[in-house]
């Protein structure tokens, strides 16, 4: 009886994990049809921009013609500058302050994470104004340092490293300095090559996230000479400009293509790194 009750209950199940997996092929393929769109004109010329044909022709013409219209190596400069200028102030900025956090006791620690914590739930529109303002009396506007200095303390990046440095067992501390190691030694010798999964895991998600970033670049940025991708592509693809599809859509195949290629090589280490990255 135990086992003829069990026995649709099996084929239930076995039923709805293929349900799922079928939900999942679907949801991935209508994700995906948009960029294989995308590069179907991007390798054709404009007027299959609207008319599928299997076999037309390819041509490189419209990532010359993309290439040609706007500086983008002036672009890809200034994207290369803004992100490893952003990740070397956050790794350096959220490793001392983690470090901080999970090892040392002082006066208002906790107040002061709950007050680091606040930040993400902060949207970064609301503060642009703000952000602007202080820019300005800067005298930073329309520079690379003004489009980063916003992002360069991340309470995400923190969070994420205290957390870590908090599973370092304290014997190894102890160990450091019978060794003469001091504070800052130990934190580079002991909890940063013991993190290091973590490192990679926070740097792809923040390059991610501030190669596609728009709207602050865009409101900070007034000439070609600090413009990052996304911008020079917005304003490359305004409609003043006259809209061509194929060449925008190859513009935005060769902006988004470096973020493509290094996610498809860094894969397994990306999600090794999340996994590894596990808040206990």
């Amino acid at each position: 009886m135990t086992i003829a009750a069990s026995l649709p209950q099996s084929r239930g199940e076995k039923l709805w994990d293929l349900l799922e997996k079928a939900g999942c092929y679907l949801l991935g393929i209508l994700w995906v049809l948009p960029l294989l769109y995308s590069v179907w004109m991007a390798f054709h010329a404009p007027e299959y921009e609207v008319r599928f044909e299997l076999f037309a022709p390819l041509t490189l013409e419209n990532f010359f013609n993309a290439w040609n219209a706007a500086p983008f190596g002036r672009y890809f400069l200034n994207t290369f500058m803004l992100i490893s200028t952003i990740l070397v102030c956050q790794f350096v900025i959220c490793t001392l302050a983690a470090y901080a956090f999970a090892r040392y006791e002082f006066r208002g620690k906790t107040l002061i994470f709950m007050l680091v914590l606040v930040q993400l739930m902060i949207m970064p529109e609301v503060l642009l104004v703000e952000n602007y303002r202080m820019i300005s009396q800067l005298g930073l506007v329309d520079t690379i340092l003004a489009m980063g200095l916003p992002y360069m303390a991340s309470a995400f990046g923190i969070f994420l490293l205290r957390q870590t440095f908090l599973t370092i067992p304290r014997e190894l501390d102890d160990a450091a300095r019978v060794e003469g190691a001091g504070p800052l030694m130990t934190l580079w010798k002991v909890y940063v090559p013991l993190a290091r999964p973590i490192y990679v895991a926070y740097g792809l998600v923040s390059v991610s996230y501030h190669w596609n970033n728009l709207l602050w670049p865009l409101v900070i940025t007034n000439s070609v000479t600090t413009r990052p991708l996304t911008v020079g592509l917005q304003v490359f693809a305004s409609p003043d400009q006259g809209v061509q599809w194929s060449v925008i859509s190859a513009a935005s195949l060769m902006t988004s293509a470096p973020l493509l290629v290094g996610f498809l090589l860094f894969q397994r280490q990306f999600v090794q790194s999340f996994m590894r990255a596990g808040i206990k």
